[in-house]
């Protein structure tokens, strides 16, 4: 479902640990509710949010992009079920290094399906079952995310070409589908730690993603 506009909703100076970004905030109005997942009942929204930040000059190169979903679990209270905010850290680092760069934070949590249907699966996990069984279990497809809108802000930024900083074959074709050129696919390969190796083994056997670690 394409959206009807997308506009920019605020901007300001954004100082980080990794340096100082512009923090941007872009909505997405679509033309009706979408579903969360395709065989979910949950409804999703009309009005989507992403989070911006953008580091130096992003228009003489194609510049590092991140386009990051959301983990709360991870990216805030530091989870080691997965490797989120390990990647999240990984590629500001490596925007900061190249000293410019933009990451997309999308609100889709838990691949879309939403914080508490995660928690669901997390208690399916603990039973035994791994991050697509789980997410299957309880009505949804693997990964119910969708990237039009960060394509869509890429554009606004006047960016039509990036090095995508990722393991996700899936962004890099949505992208590429929604005429922004990857140039580079860039490693989003975090140091392997026990706690989350066997959801990153599903993502490589399951759902394609790229990990030299197999």
């Amino acid at each position: 479902m394409a959206f009807e506009s997308v506009k920019k909703i605020a901007e300001a100076d954004f100082p980080t640990r990794w340096g100082a970004f512009r923090i941007l905030g872009f909505e997405g109005q679509l033309p009706g509710p979408r579903p969360c997942c395709e065989k979910s009942a949950l409804q999703g929204k009309e009005v989507e949010g992403l989070v911006a930040l953008v580091m130096g000059d992003i228009h003489s190169t194609p510049p590092l992009v991140r386009i990051h979903s959301q983990c709360l679990t991870g990216d805030v209270f530091g989870s080691l079920r997965c490797d989120c905010r390990l990647q999240l850290e990984l590629a500001l680092g490596k925007i900061a290094d190249a000293g410019a760069g933009i990451l997309l934070y999308e609100q889709q949590e838990g691949r879309g399906i939403g914080l508490m249907a995660k928690l669901k699966a997390y208690e399916l996990q603990d039973q035994g079952m791994d991050t697509v069984e789980a997410n299957v279990e309880l009505g949804f497809a693997a990964d119910c995310r969708e990237y039009e809108l960060p394509a869509e802000v890429l554009k606004l930024l006047g960016v039509a070409q990036v090095r995508l900083i990722t393991n996700n074959p899936a962004k890099v074709s949505a992208l590429e589908s929604a005429g922004i050129a990857v140039v580079e696919r860039v490693s989003a390969e975090v140091e392997l730690q026990d706690s989350f190796e066997g959801y990153l083994r599903t993502k490589h056997e399951k759902m394609g993603h790229i990990q030299d670690y197999y």
